[in-house]
């Protein structure tokens, strides 16, 4: 699939994933993202308490955010070497030690805390209400705005093309290219790259394909007050069963039910049970008392089937390319997202620094799918 600098290519979709893409692209090709939405990172990339963590994921995700991080340093998008901390309460003995061996052997600087060195960490985890926890120091705050927006402007600086409120509602063959119409016209490109986050399998569809079973599932979070406590060390805090999570931003906490709810694609609102559950179980393993949270929000992160993203080209429809998946790990992967998809588009070839950390086509293939059962049929 060799292109030139010749070539047009159309993104849909302006999220992290997307516009990263799109400035990867921009240096060979001519580009055009499109937008449903009147501003970009509306939906997920706009709702996410971003961290950096090398331990999160599964095997694709972490090579993926391995090859991400010089590219995220490079920007200067690290606000603050954070840490993060699994605990566990008194019965999770055995979770915490499995945790604690698989995440040491990807990251040395990984260790097992003891229950004392768990509340000595974070004094509002009583010693005798946990078995100790795994701390991974060198997880970082992602700064997901400065992503956004410096990523944009690089764009536009480079002569690429961003339209926003312009939702695709047909994309097909037409010669030798792709014809996109639009709810502001139409657009013909070499390539359309589907980086449509949760619309995504709609976007397919509307390419006349069926969807690859992306699932788009909502999470809720809030902020909270952490009286009587000095927050500004506190690691991000994660239940080992990951039934809730907290952490310092901008002098608060922002608390979650780590919830994976189902849902249709959509403008994500928290529902007040997720909100009211997710305080309780923090009271309930903490001796932080939250009362009222503030300023609740929800957003959905889409996932496919096996929980790692989708990337490449669709041999249903010439010229049609996925990029999607990412679930909560996007600000993290999505530099070598983009890098991965400028080199299967140009050179048809995996960059040879994702292949030495262990990454293969057939991993993030869209084929993985097509004749698995989990590719959903049009309706």
């Amino acid at each position: 699939m060799h292109k030139t600098s010749s070539s047009r290519i159309i993104v849909v979709g302006g999220g992290v994933a997307g516009l990263t893409a799109a400035l990867a692209l921009q240096d060979w090709a001519s580009v055009t993202l499109i937008e449903r939405e009147t501003q970009l990172a509306y939906h997920a990339s706009g709702r996410s308490a971003a961290l950096f963590s090398e331990s999160y994921g599964n095997a694709v995700v972490r090579a993926l955010s391995l090859a991400s991080r010089d590219a995220l340093t490079a920007g200067g998008y690290f606000e603050h070497r954070r840490g993060a901390l699994h605990f566990g309460g008194p019965e999770d003995n055995a979770l915490i030690d499995d945790f604690a061996r698989n995440a040491h052997a990807l990251l040395p600087s990984i260790r097992r805390l003891s229950a004392a060195d768990v509340s000595r960490l974070v004094p509002a985890i009583d010693a005798e209400t946990t078995c100790g926890g795994v701390h991974e120091p060198d997880a970082m705050d992602i700064d997901t705005g400065k992503v956004v927006q410096s990523t944009a402007a690089a764009f536009r600086a480079k002569g690429g093309e961003i339209r926003l409120g312009e939702d695709v509602l047909r994309i097909e063959r037409q010669g030798e290219r792709l014809r996109a119409v639009t709810t502001a016209g139409e657009h013909h490109a070499d390539v359309v790259i589907n980086a449509a986050g949760a619309w995504a399998d709609v976007i397919a569809e509307r390419a006349g394909l069926a969807g690859l079973g992306l699932a788009p599932k909502r999470r809720t979070a809030f902020i909270f007050d952490a009286r009587g406590y000095d927050i500004r060390r506190w690691p991000l805090v994660v239940d080992i069963r990951e039934r809730f999570y907290f952490k310092p931003d901008a002098g608060r906490l922002i608390g979650s039910l780590a919830d994976e709810t189902q849902s249709l694609p959509c403008d994500a609102y928290p529902e007040d049970i997720d909100v009211a559950i997710a305080v309780d179980r923090i009271e309930q393993a903490t001796k932080l008392r939250i009362g009222r949270p503030h300023t609740p929000w929800a957003g959905l992160r889409t996932f496919a089937p096996d929980r790692s993203p989708v990337v490449g080209a669709d041999p249903r429809l010439p010229g049609f390319c996925w990029l999607a998946g990412q679930g909560g790990y996007g600000f993290q992967v999505s530099f070598a997202l983009a890098r991965l998809t400028s080199a299967l588009l140009r050179d048809d070839k995996l960059p040879d620094e994702l292949a030495a950390l262990g990454l293969t086509r057939t991993a993030v293939a869209p084929e993985r799918f097509l004749n698995s059962g989990q590719c959903r049929e049009n309706s």
